[in-house]
């Protein structure tokens, strides 16, 4: 259970998934269908969804290349958090926003997996989290060129690796879209 008081609720959390950085992702459609699924359950069930962007020299703010990909309709009552580094909570807003709606864990989708992913959970877990990766509704690029390991490779480890990280008090893991839940890690 989450470290943090009084912060029973679960929040979708969809990091990055941008024109310019999904363009030409592993599995791309697939993702963004399943990130899709999670979003119709989580407004079904009154689960909060908060949408991350990311801006840079690459993706300037208000390009196409920084806009969200067309198949991902982000409400206007669902908050949008701008970001300039890899960890969502880094220099953002993030924390108030989950914090006003009592929200101690997440539920992560959204690219790149090898880096703002990777970076949001590691943030998320150390602040007091509980945080589930969901296996299938992240992706990355491939950037073997540059030494790295294939997309399929980068995401396969990260899925090992969060499925048995832990801390104090709180929980980590990896689920499946079809797995994914929106209740409380103990499950109450």
């Amino acid at each position: 259970m989450t470290t943090l008081p009084d912060r029973p609720n679960t929040a979708l959390l969809v990091i990055d998934v941008q024109n310019g950085v999904v363009d030409s992702s592993h599995n791309r459609d697939e993702v963004i269908a399943n990130i899709n699924t999670l979003v119709d359950k989580a407004r079904t069930e009154d689960v909060p969804v908060i949408w991350v962007q990311h801006s840079s020299d690459e993706l300037k703010t208000g390009s196409e290349s920084w806009e969200y990909v067309p198949e991902l309709v982000r409400r206007d009552t669902e908050p949008l958090v701008h970001k300039k580094y890899g960890d969502s909570f880094e220099a953002t807003e993030l924390e108030d926003v989950l914090a006003g709606r009592g929200v101690g864990r997440l539920v992560v989708t959204g690219a790149q997996t090898d880096a703002c992913v990777r970076s949001t959970l590691h943030g998320g877990l150390v602040r007091g989290y509980d945080v589930t990766l969901v296996g299938d509704a992240h992706t990355t690029e491939d950037l073997t060129q540059y030494g790295a390991p294939t997309p399929a490779e980068v995401i396969a480890h990260t899925n090992l690796y969060w499925q048995f990280q832990s801390a104090p008090g709180r929980t980590a893991g990896t689920v499946s879209t079809s797995e994914a839940t929106f209740a409380p890690a103990d499950g109450s």
